[in-house]
């Protein structure tokens, strides 16, 4: 029997794209032979040395809240608390509407088993740490002029894709298949289109 295809998958909570893909991702892992790690990436600290408003740096703040709780629940539980957790903050985030507050990620801890009470490592900057060496990591598999999601698979790492709303079944192994491909190519760089809709979770 041949191994799983090891990918890689970089994720801010904040980012509805990113959201989006990982969404896709998990429909692939049921047609394709492959198993996903799940890694964090901030937003945050992406945009840390860009001049911006200060209103724009506090909806960055978040960011931070929600990779530092994620951060100290893998050091409390391990890595396989990852995409469990990722899902219940970001649904909430994404699906619920639901601003980010302390209240909404002691929610996402007890459902996924885990104390509420950690929900105070949103403020723990000892763990930013942590949250930028998985950050740098995927930054350097593919250049500082892009964002989340990353993915990484055989050797080869790419952004995106940004796509909505996420296929699933056969189609979104058709669309792993392809995105893979064209990103196997060492001379490929980019493709893009204008984005004529949202998010669209169903």
């Amino acid at each position: 029997m041949m191994p799983k295809t090891s990918a890689e998958f970089w994720f801010d909570p904040l980012c509805p794209w990113a959201f989006m893909t990982s969404r896709w991702i998990l429909e692939v892992e049921k047609v394709r032979d492959v198993s996903v790690q799940w890694n964090l990436f901030s937003l945050a600290h992406l945009n840390r040395n860009k001049e911006m408003s200060d209103d724009y740096k506090a909806k960055l703040l978040p960011s931070w809240h929600c990779t530092r709780v994620i951060a100290a629940a893998q050091k409390d539980s391990g890595a396989g608390i990852t995409l469990p957790l990722y899902t219940a903050i970001s649904s909430r985030i994404h699906l619920k509407k639901e601003k980010v507050s302390q209240e909404l990620l002691a929610a996402a801890l007890s459902e996924v088993g885990l104390s509420p009470e950690l929900a105070v490592a949103m403020n723990d900057e000892s763990l930013d740490a942590m949250i930028i060496e998985s950050h740098e990591r995927g930054i350097s598999l593919v250049g500082n002029d892009v964002g989340t999601p990353i993915i990484s698979v055989n050797g080869v790492a790419f952004f995106g894709p940004v796509i909505s709303p996420a296929p699933k079944g056969e189609e979104a192994g058709r669309l792993w298949d392809g995105v893979v491909g064209v990103a196997s190519y060492p001379g490929f760089f980019e493709i893009k289109r204008s984005r004529n809709v949202g998010p669209i979770f169903d």
